[in-house]
């Protein structure tokens, strides 16, 4: 799987998701962008985007416990940085998608590959 976070901006299309005031510390939301389940966290202020799928099984990933910016699958426990999507436990053994997220006045948006 690819990290967006690494695409450059031209090459993203950014989507308004939410309100700053609407995603208070420490919530998540669940989100579709055209054909993508995409999970947004605030983490003391700094929002981070990753894939709502488990790499190990194509499961949902999102309802996860979650320590730091360390993200456990709800289903068998494999372990994600919700920063760069990076597996960081057995049994998954492959990176999901992390997007970029920017703030433009109030409004949280999503960066989403360009077709």
């Amino acid at each position: 799987m690819y990290n967006y976070r690494n695409l450059e901006k031209e090459d993203c299309e950014f989507v308004d998701v939410v309100e700053t005031d609407d995603l208070p510390t420490g919530e998540r939301l669940f989100i579709e962008i055209d054909d993508l389940s995409i999970v947004l966290f605030n983490v003391g202020g700094e929002y981070y985007a990753i894939a709502d799928l488990c790499s190990h099984d194509d499961g949902p990933l999102g309802d996860g416990d979650l320590d730091g910016l360390e993200l456990a699958c709800p289903r068998h426990g494999a372990h994600f940085d919700i920063k760069t999507g990076k597996a960081l436990s057995l049994p998954a053994i492959v990176d999901i998608p992390a997007y970029p997220v920017r703030i433009m006045g109030e409004t949280i948006q999503i960066g989403v590959p360009r077709d």
